[in-house]
């Protein structure tokens, strides 16, 4: 009898697991796929010889997580490399705006478009950089962060810098750049980084979504794997292993056993019954847990739980590198496909509307120039993602999809199109079924917006990792803080196990509420 079963392989069950074996505790972890890694996978889709990966590429959370640097997964064969320039943004007008790891280079690329948004950007940057240790402690920590807080309020100073901030923290990034800024630079890279999920440019909330990842990505970056997003799952599987955990493929866990009003142990689909003696953590998502996975007497409706956008992606394997009009879109190894603030809010209006996107925004990411090893040399190994509304993809449209996602690259790249040797296209059944988390084709489990975020993620009365069922612990993105690869919320379920004798600290009341 193992001391705790994890369901999930994936990052945030794999951290999770790592933590407890670190603790002494005997972790059994079982996944239903084939292979371990969730959305952190890769492999020769396209063509052998070309690597991609296959759901995330990227990493600025990955390294800017206190819970990944503490797994020191480095020591494991994990090497993260950087491309010289961090997002490069170009426009179908010929202008381009880049963020680099130095501020001043990425404010010089802003002042291009206004003179007095380079200034701007410094003096913003500062103050982020002031805030953001304390800021991504307080995000990757259980709800409340009490301890990280305190430390963001001291590092902020007084009073009307604290207002200053929680006013950006509810703030449309679109009101932010017309109060800040002259030129449309600035607008792009933090626009573009708050469509990263479903937040956007419109939305409460948007510019401090916008600065996290803009902020993290001049600091530390937007780091890949050598080799690959499998190299982070290696790495994570390679140190539980090491700690003495266990990993189970192709075991899909279809129920948590309950006796006694405490969680004991997972029936799979084969109709085995394990049991663990402390805890269970549920790598799941929120409605799967609550609304199927448990005995129907513990279910939970999760009647008003939102999930983000779906997502169609295109991996392609090309002759050269991608022939980009710019030339900081050639170095930089993610490219916002898409023009300015107003084209990204029609997007995003598009998907409100529940209508495919004219032009869709693409994230674009490439790597010959800085991690040879995924493709032959010369050749290149790309990819772009775009999302759609929930529920309004039309698999008969999925090859002209692709071929209007190509178009906008084509735009503005001349010859990109002529390069494609081979695609695989991932549509949101296709994601789905290669991982049961992305459901509908969501990369987040579940919507980034302000309205399911913080105590109310995944549902208000539910925004920590204890459950009402003592003993099973909430570990999936769709628990806070929420998406990206950062291994937090396997990390803060994993503690709430260890720190002691679960208590049942939601009330049976909540099973009323949706």
């Amino acid at each position: 009898m193992p001391d705790a079963i994890v369901i999930g392989a994936g990052p945030n069950g794999l951290t999770g697991a790592n933590i407890l074996a670190d603790a002494g505790w005997d972790v059994l972890v079982l996944e239903a796929q084939p292979s371990p890694g969730g959305a952190v996978r890769s492999a020769e889709i396209t063509e052998p010889g070309f690597v991609s990966d296959l759901f995330s590429a990227f990493y600025p959370l990955g390294v800017a997580s206190p819970h990944l640097r503490r797994l020191d997964l480095q020591a494991h064969g994990l090497e993260w490399l950087h491309a010289p320039a961090v997002v490069a943004h170009p426009h179908s007008d010929g202008t381009c705006v880049t963020l680099y790891r130095d501020v001043e280079r990425t404010a010089e690329s802003v002042a291009s478009f206004a003179a007095s948004d380079g200034d701007a950007w410094r003096r913003l940057s500062a103050a982020w950089q002031q805030v953001q240790p304390a800021f991504v402690a307080s995000l990757m920590s259980p709800f409340p962060p009490v301890r990280p807080a305190l430390r963001m309020l001291r590092a902020l100073g007084g009073v009307k810098e604290i207002a200053d901030f929680a006013r950006l923290g509810v703030m449309p990034l679109r009101r932010h750049v017309k109060e800040e800024f002259r030129g449309d630079g600035a607008a792009r890279l933090l626009a573009g980084n708050a469509l990263h999920a479903d937040v956007t440019p419109d939305s409460a909330g948007s510019a401090l979504y916008g600065w996290v990842l803009v902020g993290i990505g001049q600091s530390l970056g937007w780091p890949v794997a050598r080799g690959g997003a499998q190299r982070i799952t290696d790495a994570l599987v390679a140190r539980l292993r090491q700690a003495g955990g266990e990993l189970r493929c192709g075991e899909e866990v279809v129920e948590v056993v309950v006796r006694g009003d405490r969680a004991v142990g997972v029936r799979t689909a084969g109709g085995e019954e394990i049991t663990a003696s402390r805890a269970i953590l549920a790598d799941t998502g929120a409605p799967a847990l609550y609304e199927r996975m448990l005995p129907e007497s513990h279910r939970i409706s999760l009647k008003r739980f939102e999930y983000d956008n779906s997502t169609v992606k295109v991996d392609w394997s090309l002759d050269a590198p991608i022939p980009w009009r710019n030339e900081e879109a050639r170095i930089a190894g993610t490219v916002h496909v898409t023009d300015g603030l107003d084209a990204m809010s029609a997007h995003a209006a598009e998907l409100t509307a529940g209508v495919l996107p004219s032009k869709p925004f693409l994230l674009l990411g490439q790597y010959s120039h800085y991690d040879p090893s995924r493709a032959p040399e010369g050749k290149e190994a790309a990819w772009a993602y775009t999302h759609v509304a929930q529920g309004t993809w039309d698999e008969a449209k999925a090859e002209e999809f692709a071929d209007l996602m190509e178009e906008q690259v084509e735009e503005r790249a001349p010859g990109f199109r002529k390069l494609i040797r081979k695609r695989h296209l991932f549509t949101p059944p296709g994601l789905e079924a290669a991982d049961q988390n992305l459901v509908g084709g969501s990369v987040n489990g579940g919507t980034a917006q302000i309205h399911q975020q913080l105590v109310f993620r995944p549902t208000p009365g539910l925004g920590r990792p204890e459950t009402p069922v003592p003993g099973l612990y909430l570990a999936s993105a769709s628990a806070h803080p929420g998406g990206g690869v950062h291994g937090a919320c396997g990390a803060n379920a994993a503690r709430a196990a260890l720190s002691g004798p679960a208590r049942r600290l939601v009330p049976r009341a909540i099973r009323s509420l949706g």
